[in-house]
């Protein structure tokens, strides 16, 4: 569905997992899939080595710098700590001005109801005028 709407992957260049899936997919469909990983989790994942391209980079903070760098939007699917702290990472930077790409979360069958719920409660007591938990 992704490519054929002409959209690429970018993500953590992992084989396993549901990303893996989805670059997996992707590549199936005939679609473009960029996976950046740090040299630290190719020796703990499975590198996916059949994508467009596969970088190595020497650090997590590089790979979530490029990561911004090369991604007009984020979506997270359901996971885990590492993903909450990515996709709250990227929206704070939303919120920052250090991009204006559009952020979401999806959302299957309710997974991320709690941290949804979370988010409102901050926005109900604090609002910093241009970024809002649900546009």
């Amino acid at each position: 569905m992704l490519a054929q709407q002409g959209i690429g992957v970018v993500y953590g260049g992992g084989r396993i997992g549901m990303m893996g899936a989805v670059a997996e997919a992707a590549l199936a469909a005939g679609g473009s899939v960029i996976g950046i990983i740090p040299e630290v989790l190719m020796r703990k994942e499975v590198a996916f080595e059949g994508l467009t391209e596969l970088r190595v980079v020497r650090s997590m903070h590089e790979r979530k710098a490029d990561d911004g760098d090369e991604s007009d939007g984020f979506l997270a699917l359901p996971g885990g700590f590492g993903t909450f702290e990515e996709f709250c990472e990227i929206l704070t930077w939303a919120q920052l001005g250090i991009h204006a790409n559009p952020c979401g979360l999806l959302n299957v069958a309710g997974y991320y109801d709690p941290l949804l719920a979370m988010f409102d409660r901050r926005w109900q007591k604090v609002s910093y005028g241009r970024a809002t938990a649900r546009s």
